[in-house]
């Protein structure tokens, strides 16, 4: 837990610029669950692409099983969500 806490993550202004004009477009038409999705993918490359080095360290050694579970169980929320919200329109 101490990982968590004591990790600083850099995101660029512009990334947080194109979060913030995405999501606002999607909320002002309508698209709630869009908005979701959105602010849910920048959240995952923010974390596990963006700033790997900063989480993991450099190399495969600090890779290991539960960093590659979490990531993918967080994939396939994405993928889900991304299903369940294109099947069902309220």
């Amino acid at each position: 837990m101490s990982a968590f806490l004591n990790t600083t993550l850099a995101v660029p202004t512009i990334q947080i610029v194109l979060l913030l004009l995405l999501s606002t477009l999607a909320l002002l038409f309508g698209k709630t669950k869009l908005a979701l999705i959105i602010n849910y993918i920048f959240t995952l490359y923010w974390a596990y692409f963006f700033n790997r080095d900063r989480l993991v360290g450099y190399g495969l050694e600090k890779f290991d099983h539960i960093t590659m579970i979490y990531f993918l169980f967080g994939l396939g929320i994405v993928l889900v969500a991304s299903l369940a919200f294109m099947l069902r329109d309220d």
